[in-house]
């Protein structure tokens, strides 16, 4: 039996829900399927990297054996090395643990901050990931609704705090919303974090996308940042490493000490493979991926220049970012019946706010996300007319 156990506690997962509806549809060529449904790269690494990938395997015998629990040496210190220069600040390679992707460094951070019956304050819309996470530890997930802009309001955050609150949360560039969280905005969190003695997570899986030149906060700039902040980060979006799996978080020694429990018990050590890909990308793929990020702001433009089509039909954007654009729609009907009928009418598979927020909200029940990290400038003008010309009525 399965009704009492963790995994029972939460919900399908989203993305292999959303494949689900189009597993048994064909569709025609002239109109395929356009798919928006997941913020992955689908395109393997560069080539320069997939050989490097193949030399180690075949000349670095240590790549196929267990390695440091919190990853490469080599690894941790270039990360160290590049964000002390990129946040201005200063961060020590034994900060750093190289994981098995981000979701893992979520895990793996909850796992030594958090119990049975705690609190972390998650912004909705929420990365279905984390939500799914706190319930299979049985922690309580509290809802902290942004506003209009997407984004959170400390003081609404602080209301929530209580004996029991360990963290709080923050995806910027966000995931789904797209919205770059205001470095003053990621300050006035820290702060309130920092006041209550709890933890405060920043996922940064996009921040190699960011719109922004310099700096997108300045937390590590403190000399105590360590004690407050987890900042949490994918090697997956930036160097195409989806399938290899390798994350990283960073925080101070004493909390790294207890998720290396966790991570131990757990995939012993993260990949090999793809932290030496990891390392050598970051050595080496800095143009290649300044030319990945202008591909990125290009398709983010050209959201914008498409929007018109859409809010003339009464459609709104509410946020654009990173590898995503959030809207609203106008339709009498919950966005998760909506986004099953643009499979069928607009052969457009996206997923519906109500999958990124609490049960019987309101606010998703209006939204859908576009993950256009895949699609171009052209595959994007057709999407938007596929959208506009969709009739709830019609279907």
């Amino acid at each position: 039996m399965t009704g009492s156990s963790r995994t029972a506690q939460t919900f399908v997962p989203p993305v292999m829900a959303a494949r689900s509806w189009v597993a048994d549809k064909s569709f025609p060529a002239d109109k395929p399927l356009i798919n928006v449904s997941q913020a992955a790269p689908v395109e393997a690494p560069p080539l320069s990297l997939r050989e490097f990938i193949a030399k180690t395997a075949v000349e670095t015998p240590e790549a196929h054996l267990y390695g440091p629990v919190l990853g490469l040496d080599a690894l941790r210190a270039e990360v160290a090395s590049q964000w002390s220069t990129a946040y201005n600040g200063t961060i020590h390679a034994q900060q750093v643990a190289i994981t098995s992707g981000c979701n893992q460094a979520f895990a793996a951070t909850l796992a030594a901050i958090a119990g049975e019956g705690d609190e972390v304050i998650l912004p909705t819309p929420w990365y279905f990931n984390h939500k799914m996470w706190l319930d299979m530890q049985g922690v309580t997930a509290v809802p902290l609704q942004t506003g209009a802009d997407l984004l959170p309001d400390p003081d609404t955050a602080k209301a929530l705090i209580t004996e029991r609150t360990r963290a709080i949360v923050l995806v910027t560039p966000n995931n789904p919303g797209g919205v770059e969280y205001p470095a003053a905005l990621v300050r006035a969190f820290y702060d309130l974090a920092k006041a209550h003695g709890i933890k405060l997570l920043v996922d940064e899986t996009y921040r190699d996308f960011d719109s922004r030149t310099g700096a997108p906060h300045d937390l590590f700039s403190d000399p105590d940042w360590d004690e407050t902040l987890v900042q949490l980060y994918s090697f997956s979006k930036a160097y195409r490493l989806t399938g290899h799996r390798v994350g990283a978080m960073v925080t101070s020694q004493t909390l790294l000490a207890e998720a290396e429990k966790f991570l131990d018990t757990v995939t012993i050590c993260p990949n090999q493979l793809g932290q030496y890909a990891a390392l050598w990308g970051m050595q080496n793929l800095g143009d290649w991926l300044a030319g990945e990020r202008a591909e990125i702001l290009d398709r983010r433009a050209a959201i914008a220049d498409n929007m018109p089509v859409l809010a003339d039909k009464g459609w709104k954007l509410l946020g654009l970012g990173a590898y995503f654009a959030y809207l609203e729609h106008p339709f009498d009907m919950p966005s998760d019946q909506l986004a099953k009928a643009l499979v069928d009418q607009a052969h457009v598979l996206t997923l519906p706010g109500t999958m990124f927020t609490p049960e019987g909200d309101k606010a998703g029940q209006k939204q859908l996300r576009i993950a256009f990290a895949n699609v171009d400038r052209t595959e994007i003008g057709t999407l938007f007319k596929r959208l506009a010309a969709f009739d709830a009525q019609g279907h």
